[in-house]
């Protein structure tokens, strides 16, 4: 029992972590079919926007969270408006973004090692401690990655069912021309989706980083990880990514603590292309219709 309540503990917060990116990605590819490989490298400013707060401008904990969020969101906006828009028309889009988001990754990974350096750096608002109940340790951090995922994934699926750019973004991710005709602002909305997408890579920056330490390559394995979600619950399926997230985070944890940390990513692996092969376009994903 001490076991399985330690894998739980390791799982959910693997799986909060997993979440926010995964959504992130769903968004973007779910309204405009947008493969944002940047999102690793907005991962890492979140993360480094917090440091600075926190270290330079002596900011407390939830104000350095904010202004990571609000850099995310800056980050989101500038791949809409500096890639995503102008290239958007263009023939062969998809594959185009794909390649000049990876660019623009590259490009921001290299700033902030120049910037920073290459070397990890803790991030100043993480907790020490915690709680020990029957030789189950819960650390104070692992508590607050938990419930501050759940927070901003219930404050984003209220948004999403109960405001009317919420509609407007499910309307728009439906069909977009359809949606135009309607009223809804299309490109505004891209924009907006862009920015939310961006704040939720800062927010698992962030947390990630309190978790580990920073570095300028720190996003590129949680990046692959939400991908893998993404891919496992079927691209643009935001809800089900919320739930592969979750059962991946602790299906990985569970096979870290029973058979080695480095098995973990090996059998999470299997499992998504287990799971491709049997629904191939993922747990949650449409049939794809094929006119002949």
């Amino acid at each position: 029992m001490q076991d399985l309540l330690q894998v739980l503990v390791s799982g959910l917060t693997l799986a909060a972590m997993y979440a926010l990116s995964a959504v992130g990605l769903s968004l973007c590819w779910g309204s405009m079919n947008v493969l944002n490989m940047a999102h690793g490298a907005i991962m890492v400013v979140g993360g480094y926007v917090c440091y600075s707060a926190a270290t330079f401008l002596g900011s407390g904990g939830p104000a350095s969270f904010a202004m990571a969020l609000a850099a995310g969101a800056a980050m989101g906006a500038l791949l809409y408006l500096a890639l995503v828009r102008p290239l958007r028309q263009r023939k062969g889009f998809e594959t185009l973004i794909i390649i000049a988001s990876f660019g623009l990754g590259l490009i921001i990974e290299n700033l902030i090692l120049k910037t920073y350096g290459a070397y990890p750096i803790a991030q100043p608002i993480a907790l020490e401690g915690g709680w020990e109940f029957e030789q189950v340790f819960v650390p104070y951090q692992n508590a607050v990655v938990l419930a501050s995922s759940s927070l901003i994934l219930i404050v984003l699926a209220l948004f999403l069912g109960k405001t009317r750019t919420g509609r407007a973004i499910r309307a728009t991710s439906i069909s977009a021309p359809a949606a135009q005709l309607q009223g809804v602002p299309v490109r505004r909305i891209y924009l907006l989706v862009m920015m939310l997408s961006g704040s939720l890579a800062a927010a698992s920056g962030v947390l990630l980083s309190t978790l580990t330490t920073l570095a300028p390559t720190m996003g590129y394995d949680p990046m692959l990880k939400a991908f893998i979600v993404c891919v496992a619950a079927g691209l643009g399926n935001a809800s089900g990514a919320l739930f592969v997230a979750l059962l991946l985070g602790v299906f990985e944890a569970a096979v870290g603590f029973y058979l080695g940390v480095r098995f973990g990513f090996s059998f999470l692996l299997a499992l998504v292309i287990l799971s491709l092969i049997w629904r191939p376009s993922g747990l949650f994903g449409g049939k794809d219709l094929q006119r002949l």
